[in-house]
């Protein structure tokens, strides 16, 4: 299964997220639902990156299936939101392929 975890500050700000594990709705090169989910994060990820002008910080593990995303520390506020809209376009993608292959993925929703 992937699972999905977004932490949000008390403010309801996106603070970081996750993905890891993988889908095993198919064989390798076959599976809609880890292709769909890894399009979404990757796509925000860049985005975030070519649109907002953030150089998120990453740790990615291929092998585990793991992606770990943070904000610098020094981003400007408008920066900041921009990314901000960005990631949770991606939340609402991602809990979209939830509701469709909830058995696959997990989306979970932590606030401080």
């Amino acid at each position: 299964m992937i699972n999905v975890t977004v932490n949000r500050s008390a403010g309801g700000a996106i603070q970081s997220f996750s993905m890891s594990g993988h889908a095993q709705f198919d064989e390798t090169g076959k599976d809609l639902v880890c292709a769909g989910a890894s399009c979404v994060v990757f796509g925000a990820i860049n985005a975030v990156h070519e649109l907002a002008g953030i150089e998120p910080i990453l740790e990615m593990d291929q092998k585990q299936g793991r992606i770990i995303f943070e904000w610098p520390d020094a981003v400007s506020e408008e920066a900041i939101q921009k990314g901000q809209l960005l990631i949770e376009g991606m939340v609402v993608s991602i809990k979209t392929i939830e509701e469709q292959y909830g058995e696959y993925i997990r989306v979970t929703i932590l606030e401080k």
